[in-house]
């Protein structure tokens, strides 16, 4: 099994994609043309999704969180538009707006225990 995996935090302004595995890290930040929160024309807010998607290449493991609306919206957007993210996609947490070096270490604790509920099949 790898141990690749991304976690992102976005609202509808920015998203924080950081792909991480034991010895690495890499952090991208990827802005929303839209200025206003939840008034984004739908074709920027498909552009914003789409460079999000685009960094997610490749990633095994997905976790998705922010304080709001976006990240939902972008899951059901990949369900539509990127399917290999779709299926990366393991949850979606709320949070509120943590450091790049807090949401590794939220998303490490948290893909620590879905790789062994992953691993042991009695737990499925």
């Amino acid at each position: 099994m790898s141990t690749f995996h991304a976690v992102v935090w976005m609202d509808h302004s920015e998203a924080h994609v950081v792909m991480f595995d034991r010895e690495h890290m890499q952090a991208q930040r990827i802005k929303s043309r839209s200025h206003h929160k939840h008034q984004g024309k739908t074709d920027d807010i498909g552009t914003f999704f789409t460079h999000v998607a685009k960094a997610l290449h490749g990633s095994h493991e997905v976790l998705l969180c922010g304080p709001g609306l976006a990240r939902n919206e972008f899951r059901d957007w990949c369900g539509k538009h990127s399917a290999a993210v779709s299926g990366a996609v393991v949850d979606s947490v709320a949070a509120d707006h943590p450091s790049d070096a807090q949401l590794v270490a939220m998303a490490r604790q948290y893909f620590k225990k879905f790789d062994n509920m992953a691993a042991d099949p009695s737990l499925t």
